[in-house]
């Protein structure tokens, strides 16, 4: 397929510039693929389209506050740092992105917060954008990750046009996020609250937990006509093997299998066994899915709405079939659901 495929007007105003007031109020579009049949919901109703022993795949994901801002040394002038992952503990050593990036060199030194909170060093150029810093640090990891909290921001996504509050520090992550290492939140969860989860448990749905990493990577923008020579960034999943144990024995009994979110399935897809079971992993991932594909483990799926023309557009596609899907992105546009991270979800069934 051809990125241009992928196109559709979004207009500006069904970008969601703040969460739902409640999580499990969000709206719900249902779209049953087979038939290509759309209903309207609100996310809490997803409780009526599963049963007992049905499982849902949560990415368990814990977002950092990657965004820092800083000065640098002699000119004083403010900087960006958004922290991408660690590359080494001991030497903290970080893949970063700096912005303005013409700006910022290897040897220049980088000061946070009011008195030197953290001090880093540009130590490699690694793309227009990227850098490889290390921060001048003598005190313990547990140390270090405090003042990261102290001084790093919430880093919403720059479509998100203001600045992140203290209620994007509990909204902008899922209520079953365990693992710090995401640069971004895993969206389709963050329509879960506790009392939808209280309530599915208690109908007998069983959750298993897989992490996937999110980096920038999944939102990178695809400038290649031709799909299959776009390149995803790495990203690290780990799936223990008591999940996918849940996740196996609900294949074998032919129930509902539910990937929540691009991240759950993208990670699930890249440990299918040879007998097309779920393995356990604990590795690293650039796997594209786009259509036409064959999904071995999940057989629904809960999501978002995308950008246009980006891997997440292209994978939920490849799942609901093509026509199916972007028929459900102009009903969405036409009923004024909101998108992308903060936006409305929907149940691919």
């Amino acid at each position: 397929m051809k990125l241009s495929q992928f196109k559709f007007n979004l207009p500006e105003s069904l970008v969601a510039n703040n969460p739902a007031e409640q999580r499990d109020e969000a709206r719900l579009m249902v779209l049953h693929k087979d038939s290509g049949k759309i209903e309207h919901k609100i996310f809490k109703d997803v409780l009526g389209y599963f049963d007992d022993k049905d499982v849902m795949i949560l990415n368990n994901t814990k977002v950092f506050p990657a965004r820092l801002y800083g000065n640098k040394e002699k000119t004083g002038a403010t900087i960006e740092v958004f922290l991408l992952r660690e590359l080494n503990k001991e030497l903290r050593l970080w893949d970063v992105l700096v912005d303005p990036a013409r700006k910022i060199r290897v040897g220049n030194k980088l000061y946070f917060g009011d008195d030197d909170l953290l001090v880093a060093e540009v130590v490699d150029n690694t793309t227009s954008r990227g850098r490889t810093i290390r921060f001048l640090f003598e005190g313990t990891d547990e140390e270090f990750r405090k003042n990261v909290e102290i001084l790093g921001e919430t880093p919403l996504p720059k479509y998100i046009k203001r600045k992140a509050t203290a209620e994007d520090k509990e909204r902008y992550q899922t209520i079953f996020a365990k693992h710090e290492g995401a640069v971004a939140a895993p969206t389709a969860g963050l329509h879960f609250s506790r009392e939808l989860m209280k309530r599915l448990e208690l109908k007998g749905i069983e959750f298993a937990e897989v992490t996937l990493h999110v980096g920038l990577g999944t939102f990178r923008t695809v400038e290649v006509e031709d799909l299959t020579k776009h390149k995803m960034d790495s990203e690290q999943f780990i799936i223990e093997q008591k999940d996918a144990n849940i996740v196996n024995k609900a294949l074998e009994e032919k129930r509902k299998i539910c990937a929540v979110g691009t991240t759950s399935m993208r990670a699930i897809e890249s440990a299918v066994s040879a007998n097309r079971t779920l393995k356990s992993a604990n590795d690293w991932t650039s796997k594209f899915i786009f259509p036409p594909y064959d999904f071995s483990i999940a057989n629904s799926m809960i999501t978002n709405f995308h950008t246009p023309e980006s891997t997440l557009l292209m994978m939920v596609s490849a799942f609901g079939g093509y026509e199916n899907v972007m028929n459900a992105y102009e009903v969405a546009v036409k009923e004024k659901y909101k998108f992308y991270s903060y936006g409305d979800a929907m149940l691919i069934i």
